[in-house]
């Protein structure tokens, strides 16, 4: 059985940052990049993407401005910052309004990020698998619930038959 690739975005406004990561990621992923948000969320527009990762400061609008524009529309795909600046504010605004997975300071390491990645990814398809599970138990639930109804309607046919019966006999 062939291993399923995942789609991962990189949106960074320096180009060669985007050709580093789409370089040492392209063997493992589907690896989109965009150099500005717009392109981003073409992107995101045109394919299924299941893990974003961002830089955090670019021009016109920051990283976690970018993840929490898109979180309405694309709630399911884990969401990354990657950063060369330890700016503390920025992590606490990624983590509390654009729920960020992880926030990564560059440089980064090539092995290290491929295993946050993977965790990611594996994250992602534990919450895929969950959501799906729970959508066949709402449609199970639902087909019991109008079994259990049918049912009862029988019964209350079969009482009032039984009544008339009893009725009837005396």
């Amino acid at each position: 059985m062939e291993e399923k690739k995942y789609n991962v975005l990189y949106v960074d406004d320096e180009e060669s940052n985007l050709r580093i990561f789409k370089t040492a990621f392209r063997r493992h992923y589907n690896v989109f990049i965009a150099v500005t948000v717009e392109e981003g969320i073409d992107i995101l527009t045109e394919n299924e993407i299941h893990l974003i990762v961002t830089d955090q400061r670019m021009p016109k609008m920051s990283g976690v401005e970018f993840l929490t524009k898109i979180l309405p529309d694309y709630p399911d795909a884990v969401r990354m910052i990657l950063t060369g600046f330890s700016d503390v504010q920025a992590i606490i605004a990624a983590i509390n309004s654009g729920r960020v997975y992880r926030y990564i300071t560059k440089p980064w390491d090539k092995d290290d990020l491929k295993s946050i990645l993977d965790e990611a990814l594996t994250n992602f398809e534990k919450e895929r698998v969950k959501k799906e599970t729970i959508a066949v138990l709402e449609q199970e639930k639902s087909h019991l619930e109008n079994e259990i109804g049918r049912l009862k309607s029988e019964i209350v046919i079969k009482d009032k038959i039984i009544i008339d019966l009893e009725t009837k006999l005396v």
